[in-house]
């Protein structure tokens, strides 16, 4: 898209002006995630969301109909403003189920986000410009010949529509789980609603989130981890694409998008069958740590990759692609329930509001900092020292080092509240 709008001069820059339309999201969900989370811990959870997929719907259709690259810029930063679902649903999965379930709730809410990253560009990859692709049944001179990135984007939406119709059958959750303890008045259920009762007014409301080390220390890993996941998306799709002579893998935009379907697939059935008993049997900092040792080499096998062919690069390319996914949902949803753990419910859409306003900071700098790292490193194919996508790879292997340094003392500090 961003080579069709005639902004970059050279093929290298592409990625430098695509880094910033994903960064211009991240900055408008930066800016407005407390406030969400406050309007959910005030005025219920069911609002944001509704607000949220009305907002999908108006402004991912005006992106698609976008004629120049500050018109793609602005509706990506407006539907950052108003996308205020992502922490208040995170609240909303641990309240709608029982305690025990919760690692499940948390999980299917992960893998739903990461199969949305995944499948989302699989879904342009396949119905972008598709007067090119399929002209027997899209004109050259139909809407979608003159704007060939609507139909995508169009289809998003029309997703939207169904999901903000389903909405109304969702039942509200604020406070539903302390007119449950009324009703059960069991010892255990008793005591919980005397701490949460105390918390509640010892807590200092949303200034006390700030003090509350358990939480700052999971959200700053959290964040960290963040950074590195949304600078691999924004690489991945980049380095596929990209020519082999620049170290790429000549892919096309058909190509990328089967192999993040297939890993789509492959994540939904590792997070529904496969995450549930992970966790339960290993503690959930001591997963995060294997998972990041793992993602090391992981990272480093990428740069290598061209040097394959036929059978053996498919096969190759979708087993890293799904590893790499199920590590990262992996860690999200261990911080989301660290979380969630560490303060009430009253402060857990706050809470996650602004996990979600830190994460988005991160995530605003991890895609133009991704994409100017990406054009430099294909500028760089000679080089003694980590030439081309060594660089690239090598610099996301930093960030999963620096995540894991995190997880440990004295940076690191678990909640008496989780659960082991």
């Amino acid at each position: 898209m961003i080579r069709d709008l005639h902004v970059a001069k050279e093929e290298e820059d592409i990625g430098f002006y695509a880094g910033f339309v994903g960064a211009s999201y991240m900055l408008g969900r930066a800016l407005t995630s407390v406030l969400w989370g406050v309007v959910a811990d005030k005025h219920g959870r069911k609002p944001v969301l509704v607000i949220t997929l009305f907002s999908v719907v108006i402004f991912n259709t005006l992106f698609g109909l976008s004629s120049s690259y500050w018109m793609a810029l602005t509706t990506r930063g407006l539907l950052g403003l108003l996308s205020g679902m992502l922490g208040p649903v995170k609240a909303y999965a641990t309240e709608v189920c029982r305690k025990e379930h919760g690692h499940l709730a948390l999980s299917l809410i992960s893998s739903s986000r990461g199969i949305g990253l995944i499948v989302g560009p699989a879904i342009g990859g396949y119905l972008a410009q598709p007067a090119d692709k399929y002209p027997d049944i899209f004109s050259v001179n139909s809407i979608f010949g003159r704007f060939p990135y609507f139909l995508p984007c169009l289809s998003i939406s029309l997703l939207a529509i169904v999901a903000l119709v389903a909405c109304f059958w969702l039942p509200e959750t604020l406070h539903r789980h302390t007119e449950d303890i009324i009703l059960d008045n069991s010892t255990e259920a008793v005591e919980q609603s005397i701490s949460d009762t105390n918390a509640e007014h010892n807590g200092g409301g949303c200034l006390s989130l700030f003090t509350n080390w358990a939480l700052m220390s999971a959200i700053t890993v959290y964040c960290i981890f963040s950074l590195q996941d949304v600078a691999y998306a924004e690489v991945f799709s980049l380095w596929a694409i990209s020519d082999r002579k620049y170290g790429g893998l000549s892919f096309s935009s058909q190509d990328v998008g089967s192999v993040l379907s297939i890993s789509g697939l492959l994540l939904l059935i590792y997070q529904i069958l496969v995450y549930p008993s992970v966790a339960k049997s290993i503690d959930p900092i001591t997963l995060v740590r294997t998972v990041a040792l793992l993602t090391v080499p992981l990272l480093s096998s990428y740069p290598f990759m061209p040097t394959l062919s036929g059978f053996i690069l498919q096969l190759a390319v979708n087993c890293a692609s799904f590893l790499k996914n199920s590590f990262s949902v992996t860690t999200m949803t261990v911080f989301s329930i660290l979380i969630n753990d560490a303060v009430n419910q009253d402060l857990r859409a706050s809470a996650n509001g602004l996990s979600i306003t830190l994460m988005s900071i991160f995530k605003t700098i991890a895609p133009a900092v991704a994409g100017v790292i990406f054009s430099w490193a294909q500028k760089r194919q000679t080089a003694l020292f980590l030439p081309g996508d060594h660089l690239v790879f090598f610099t996301l292997n930093v960030l999963t080092v620096i995540g894991l340094t995190f997880t440990f003392r004295p940076f690191y500090t678990r909640s008496g509240r989780t659960k082991h």
